[in-house]
């Protein structure tokens, strides 16, 4: 049954019990009434609570009601916190450089709010040693624990061995950092003139770009290097 409201002409009852523009109660009248009503405020007569009896009927003006309602849902979405888990992928012998790379995009989703599925990936005969795994995973966990915690502990998943981080900061309040921190930025650049700003506006886009590029290689699953050869082996 459809619970779309009905509106004007679309209401077939003899009477309804009518609610004022102002929500005032203007009591139970005749259809035809307040129809009469709805033209004379130029307003339309929408029928709020098909259920009762009469049917409770509101003068309003149903575009901006709907108008109202889509900004407060719109509203409430972007306050709304997701969660979200992002994934980092790590070799056992990973280059130093490497891992302060990694470490950095962990240290970025923590301050997001953000959970981090941790996941160290073997191959040939890495699978032997999983100790290289477990110290790379602790070594991470003791960075980061100023910001994050283990949520869960390392554990063997075939050739993988996985670590759940989760942040210490809730994703509401990190959220609501960063709004701070982006009103705090534009109050500055207003205070700064024209030319500070351009040149903030430039460095947020190269910032929003590199942003977007972490995600990416953050989320994206890491390509499997071939097996080692015997050469290697």
């Amino acid at each position: 049954m459809s619970t779309e409201p009905r509106i004007n002409d679309r209401i077939r009852v003899p009477e309804v019990r009518l609610v004022g523009p102002s929500g005032e109660q203007v009591g139970i009248v005749p259809l035809a009434k307040a129809l009469e009503l709805a033209q004379e405020y130029d307003l339309d007569l929408v029928e709020v609570a098909a259920t009762a009896r009469p049917p409770v009927c509101k003068l309003m003006d149903y575009g901006k009601f709907k108008y109202e309602s889509a900004m407060k849902a719109r509203e409430a979405r972007k306050n709304q916190a997701h969660t979200v888990i992002k994934e980092m992928k790590l070799r056992p012998k990973i280059d130093p450089h490497d891992y302060d790379t990694k470490k950095g995009h962990v240290v970025r989703f923590l301050k997001q709010g953000d959970k981090v599925k941790i996941t160290i990936m073997f191959r040939g005969r890495e699978q032997s040693r999983p100790e290289l795994g477990f110290r790379l995973l602790q070594r991470l966990a003791e960075d980061v624990q100023e910001l994050g915690f283990v949520e869960s502990a390392a554990k063997q998943d075939g050739r993988n061995m996985i670590m759940v981080l989760g942040p210490h900061k809730k994703k509401t309040e990190a959220m609501a950092e960063a709004r701070a921190a982006a009103d705090a930025r534009k109050a500055e650049r207003l205070g700064r003139g024209p030319a500070a700003e351009q040149a903030d506006d430039e460095v947020e886009q190269v910032e929003e770009t590199e942003a977007a590029e972490v995600e990416t290689d953050a989320e994206t699953a890491e390509v499997e290097q071939p097996a080692e050869t015997a050469q290697d082996a």
